[in-house]
């Protein structure tokens, strides 16, 4: 019978909505983390010769998971190196080993002992060249965070701040302060196209188009929080309001095949 696949394939998709609330509400507590959703569409048995009074409906397909870019809520820390973005855009880090460039707004970086600026995972982060006053050198280019542990004047780094504009600023013993770059941030002309690689981390695909490089406060690019860091964007009430709609979804595909399955067997008994 036809119902019994439908309702088959109303179950499979209904597991997929229960799979993608579940990954949300496993993940609310997860910087830089954003939510998805998922999407269905109806499947008709209809061609153009029918008569479309009696086009039958034969249940329901995912047509996207899609991502929600909304900003999540921020959260002080009162960490120099952590880092929130006050607007669009993602923080570019690169894998040293592959040369890979991803995208993500998870703000927690860190310095290691070389200088250089990377985020939990060693990879570094971008930035723009300026030259020592914070003036932007090379526009729409970018280079690995690295920090002088030591001045032209054989001084020790002694602190490290980052502005609102991004410029990343190094003040070392003898007082003097200089700076290294600015922070670079990646717009998308589609950002919905992002392949998500785990970690609060994505990678550009051919949907979202190539990343276009800018600097905190030009254009549409947001300005740098330091000492913040921008918390999962999931709404835990929402999400547990959509977790019980997909069970009574889930439920009703159920009961839905135990009646097309006792039909069934009415049938066979009364051919016997």
């Amino acid at each position: 019978m036809s119902s019994f696949y439908t309702s088959l394939n109303g179950l499979r998709n209904a597991e997929t909505d229960l799979g993608v609330i579940a990954h949300n509400i496993a993940n609310a507590e997860t910087n830089g983390f954003k939510k998805s959703n998922a999407h269905f569409a109806d499947l008709v048995a209809n061609g153009s010769l029918s008569n479309p009074r009696l086009a039958t409906g034969i249940g329901a397909t995912v047509s996207a998971v899609t991502q929600n870019f909304a900003l999540g809520g921020i959260e002080q820390t009162g960490r120099s190196l952590d880092l929130a973005i006050d607007g669009d855009g993602f923080f570019a880090v690169r894998n040293a080993e592959t040369g890979e460039t991803f995208f993500t707004r998870n703000g927690n970086f860190r310095i290691d002992d070389a200088g250089t600026l990377t985020d939990a995972t060693g990879a570094r982060l971008q930035l723009t060249p300026t030259d020592p006053s914070g003036a932007v050198t090379a526009p729409g280019t970018v280079i690995d965070g690295q920090v002088p542990v030591v001045n032209a004047a054989g001084a020790e780094l002694a602190n490290l701040t980052i502005e609102r504009n991004g410029v990343v600023l190094a003040a070392y013993a003898d007082g003097s302060i200089e700076a290294v770059g600015r922070v670079a941030i990646a717009n998308f002309v589609a950002s919905d196209g992002l392949r998500s690689i785990g970690s609060s981390r994505w990678e550009a695909t051919g949907l979202s188009g190539a990343p276009t490089f800018t600097t905190p406060t030009v254009g549409r690019a947001g300005q740098i929080m330091s000492g913040a860091l921008e918390r999962s964007n999931v709404d835990l009430a929402e999400e547990m309001v959509a977790l019980i709609t997909a069970q009574r979804n889930f439920q009703a595909n159920a009961k839905a095949i135990d009646t097309a399955t006792q039909i069934s067997q009415t049938i066979i008994n009364l051919r016997s």
